[in-house]
């Protein structure tokens, strides 16, 4: 106890994080707040109503050779943002083993990947709008709440993914300008990780939550 209090008490830095860490695990947490209150309002929203709520398998259908293949494009989303965690993952790899190559080639290849996600969900937004007539105030296919649900979770999820694919952009320029190797330490890189897996993770919930139930 008296190393304890000794540690406390003289001018040390008790738990090693860096700043950016520790500024983006509280962001993470206040975001990760948000998410929960979406769904769990969905939830609430799916649960009470009286009117019937589409059938995901359907409404999210793709028509392939005249045969409706339910939750195509989802899943293909789903492994596509799957596998971007992956590179995201190596790039903090080799990041921490200072290969600024390869770090920048994965950082932009995850930034690739999460484009080609974001424009999936373009894609889905665009048939749901103008061929099945969807609204965040209204849905043909059954409740009005399905519109509003949709559209608040999917895009509020789709901003974070745009915002990552730019902060992805701008994290592996200055890998490869050598900014980091300069500063001495490759810890944004990892930090700018967190901040994926974090957004991969929600989409799990979200892929869980309205898409499978």
């Amino acid at each position: 106890m008296e190393g304890v209090t000794a540690d406390w008490s003289g001018d040390k830095q008790v738990f090693p994080v860096p700043w950016g860490k520790a500024m983006m695990w509280i962001f993470l947490l206040s975001d990760t707040f948000i998410f929960t209150c979406f769904l769990t309002s969905y939830m609430n929203v799916r649960m009470s109503t009286t009117a019937t709520w589409p059938n995901p398998s359907k409404v999210f259908s793709l028509d392939i050779g005249g045969h409706e293949v339910p939750l195509l494009l989802i899943a293909i989303m789903t492994m596509v943002l799957i596998t971007s965690s992956g590179t995201m993952a190596m790039a903090v790899n080799y990041g921490y083993r200072r290969d600024r190559a390869k770090t920048t080639a994965l950082m932009l290849a995850t930034a690739a990947l999460g484009a080609s996600f974001v424009s999936m969900q373009a894609f889905e937004w665009h048939k749901l709008i103008v061929h099945e007539g969807v609204r965040p105030w209204g849905n043909p296919m059954g409740a009005p709440q399905f519109g509003s649900a949709f559209f608040m979770i999917t895009g509020f999820h789709g901003l974070h993914v745009s915002a990552g694919v730019i902060y992805l952009c701008v994290i592996a320029r200055r890998v490869w300008t050598g900014f980091y190797d300069r500063k001495g330490s490759y810890a944004t890189v990892e930090v700018t990780g967190l901040y994926w897996h974090f957004v991969d993770l929600v989409w799990v919930f979200i892929f869980a939550f309205f898409y499978l139930w």
